[in-house]
């Protein structure tokens, strides 16, 4: 598929508090995934680990829909054992796949960790191929990624000032020397998240309102546009929730 250069402007969704952000969150899935079933389609979506694991899981949880067509893959994971405490996919499975027995765990693809780290990120690309069915190594079309933002601004494992936020060509990316522990991750590209048809942040209290700030209304002071900020899908959608303590420095 090609694609032009039409980019939206971001969308900012305020909530008054975190249930209120969760069924605002609620609605717009709803919303994507009805559409992706009348076109007799999968709904493929990215989800993310931090703090908004929690938000999406609470979500998830509430949804009442068809779980047989929804496909869920990780916009980054550590490289870590599936029963070690830092891997996004066991909070994923204790509370979400634990919780919603429709929702069959071979819908949702974990890492696999126990290949060599550059092995591992040529396998989860070629899953997300297969899944898409599309060529390895084709850029796929997300439905929706769900991303947070980190305390520097970075989004997935896409840090400030990596080599990795300059890569043209890979789907999956790997990470051997993150800054943030542990260093080895896995991770989607830039060009992946701006090609998804729906990107949505969350980001929540104050500690994130600079952030937000420089993301969504950066001046030339700020230097170089954090990771976060350069999430802009091209034909797609960008939809930022905040609450009212992370939208405070915003002027517009």
């Amino acid at each position: 598929m090609l694609f032009g250069s039409l980019k939206m402007a971001p969308t900012r969704v305020v909530s008054s508090s975190g249930e209120d952000l969760e069924q605002r969150l609620a609605d717009l899935l709803t919303s994507k995934s009805e559409q992706a079933l009348k076109s007799d389609r999968l709904f493929i979506i990215g989800v993310s680990g931090g703090s908004v694991s929690k938000y999406l899981c609470n979500t998830f949880c509430k949804l009442s829909t068809n779980w047989a067509k929804w496909r869920i893959f990780f916009c980054d994971e550590r490289y870590v054992p599936h029963e070690d405490p830092e891997c996004t996919y066991k909070y994923y499975k204790e509370n979400f796949l634990s919780k919603v027995k429709d929702m069959s765990a071979d819908h949702i693809y974990p890492i696999k960790a126990d290949l060599p780290i550059d092995e591992c990120a040529k396998n989860y690309s070629d899953k997300i191929a297969a899944v898409f069915d599309i060529t390895p190594g084709t850029f796929p079309r997300f439905d929706v990624v769900l991303l947070g933002m980190g305390p520097d601004g970075h989004t997935c494992s896409l840090f400030p000032g990596h080599h990795l936020l300059d890569e043209k060509v890979a789907v999956v990316s790997p990470i051997s020397d993150s800054p943030k522990p542990p260093p080895g991750r896995v991770t989607l590209t830039l060009p992946v998240l701006n090609r998804s048809a729906c990107a949505v942040f969350m980001a929540t209290g104050e500690n994130k309102a600079e952030l937000v700030r420089k993301a969504l209304e950066p001046v030339d002071s700020d230097g170089d546009m954090i990771p976060a900020g350069r999430v802009s899908p091209v034909d797609g959608e960008l939809i930022w929730f905040l609450d009212a303590a992370s939208a405070k420095q915003l002027k517009h």
